[in-house]
């Protein structure tokens, strides 16, 4: 299997690289982002591109990919609903148009957020926002599947980008198993997101829109 990984820098991101790379059965990993990951690997590649609205003269580098996990993203916060709306919104879908040309029907799976409003109609800025890409993704002629995680614990000694929330991290950290006992379903690993991921890759799901109990059963679906 070849795997395509959008963000692979981030959180989410690190944790799907680290599985593909652990995965006998993915031959090559490509990733596409503003900046590279540094990572070492015989199979991998990966491809630092600025201007996240437009592929024009790279079909041929994205061709012949058997599944997409599309991990990029922000925090909302202290940003106004166009910007987040471009990087968001416009990042994503410029990705699966172009992808939806050179490789019809191809797995891809976006990673949006628990709560994410489907209705496009919600007060929450973030929530609409991912709601309208979520919608826009499912209407292309791809096989795609929306990941709605809720909270995510970094394991592997992978870290978020942002600050805030490493802080957060590194002050909840003794909580967690409390908190994985009191909401199982709603605590997920990056370990078992990015297992997920690659089972969805192989196998499909049954839904198209995940929510964490349902990323939870992909992650242990048998391969």
């Amino acid at each position: 299997m070849k795997v395509l990984i959008f963000g692979a820098t981030g959180m989410v991101g690190q944790g799907a690289l680290r599985e593909c790379l652990r995965d006998d059965r993915v031959e090559r990993v490509v990733t596409v982002g503003r900046t590279a990951t540094g990572i070492r690997d015989a199979k991998l590649l990966e491809i630092v591109h600025r201007d996240l609205l437009s592929y024009s003269g790279m079909e041929e580098s994205l061709k012949g990919f058997d599944a997409c996990f599309y991990c990029m993203g922000v925090t909302s916060a202290g940003m106004k609903e166009l910007d987040y709306d471009r990087v968001t919104y416009g990042f994503a879908v410029a990705a699966g148009e172009m992808l939806s040309h050179v490789n019809p029907q191809m797995k891809f799976i976006y990673v949006s957020g628990s709560g994410t409003d489907s209705s496009e109609q919600g007060r929450v800025m973030w929530a609409r926002v991912k709601g309208r890409t979520e919608n826009a993704l499912l209407r292309l002629p791809l096989d795609a599947y929306m990941f709605r995680p809720g909270f995510i614990e970094p394991m592997d000694g992978i870290q978020s980008k942002t600050a805030s929330y490493r802080l957060f991290y590194s002050l909840g950290k003794p909580f967690l198993p409390v908190l994985r006992r009191m909401l199982p379903n709603q605590v997920l690993s990056t370990r078992e997101i990015g297992q997920a991921m690659l089972n969805v890759a192989r196998h499909g799901f049954e839904k198209r829109v995940l929510e964490p109990k349902d990323i939870r059963s992909a992650s242990g679906q048998v391969a």
